[in-house]
């Protein structure tokens, strides 16, 4: 009785799609999160009668065989790194990406992070940082005495001092594009780190080669379609239902056959 397995991937299956689809919901305010689907394949076959077998003496082949499905396993959980929409903050340090593009911060190791929350902040020395704390790549340094600071859309940074019209640039901020962004690896806190699926980051300034542009006073929003999840959960609830019913059925017919005199 193969069903029982069967329908037991399938629940399995299930149950992985509703735990994609909560972490979607709980981070439907989370900035710059990328919604998530969880992706499924089919297990391999019991070839009963493979397709095109001989059927007789006189050599006539079969028009179609008996494969035996032995249920479903799931092949990828894929990130969706479409942009969200962009919310007006007014904050001064508040970078959203307008396009493709990562932000590069340093991690405490010295290992390259990438993130898309442009949510900056500056340390007692000056120096920006994301809300963990790790510096962003390039080391800007916002001088103590400075009035203001201003970010063009190219990602150069000017401060501005009293007494004085023009701007000071004091660094310049880069953005690193990937050849397979959703093979980037998802650290956590809006971090992703490379790996071999993704390529190496490319880097360069912001608006050449296919790279986004900044705007500062923005953040980016998540992607999460709040409607379309709760629909996904819905019929994610559904399927699981109805494995857990041909596990019952399963059941039945096994306490038949054994109740045979």
């Amino acid at each position: 009785m193969q069903a029982l397995r069967i329908a037991a991937t399938g629940m399995d299956a299930q149950q992985t799609r509703v735990e994609v689809i909560s972490n979607n919901i709980a981070n439907m305010s989370t900035t710059a999160y990328s919604a998530r689907r969880a992706e499924f394949a089919d297990l391999h076959y019991q070839q009963v009668k493979p397709p095109g077998a001989i059927t007789s003496i006189s050599g006539l082949v079969a028009p179609a065989g008996v494969q035996i499905g032995l249920g479903v396993r799931t092949a990828a959980v894929a990130v969706n790194m479409q942009q969200g929409s962009l919310k007006q903050t007014s904050g001064e340090l508040d970078i959203a990406i307008e396009g493709d593009g990562f932000f590069e911060v340093t991690l405490p190791s010295g290992e390259a992070a990438f993130t898309r929350d442009g949510a900056f902040k500056r340390t007692g020395e000056g120096l920006i940082v994301n809300s963990e704390g790790y510096p962003l790549v390039g080391d800007i340094t916002i001088p103590n005495d400075a009035r203001s600071v201003a970010v063009n859309a190219n990602g150069d940074v000017f401060a501005y001092f009293d007494g004085q019209t023009d701007g000071q640039q004091i660094g310049a901020i880069s953005l690193s594009v990937f050849a397979n962004d959703k093979g980037l690896e998802a650290l956590g806190s809006n971090l992703f780190r490379e790996t071999q699926a993704s390529g190496p980051p490319i880097a360069g300034a912001p608006g050449l080669e296919g790279r986004g542009q900044l705007r500062q006073g923005y953040l980016e929003e998540s992607s999460v379609d709040v409607v379309q999840q709760i629909a996904e959960l819905i019929e994610a609830q559904r399927g699981y239902e109805l494995n857990s019913k041909v596990i019952t059925a399963a059941d039945q017919m096994l306490g038949a056959t054994t109740q045979i005199r």
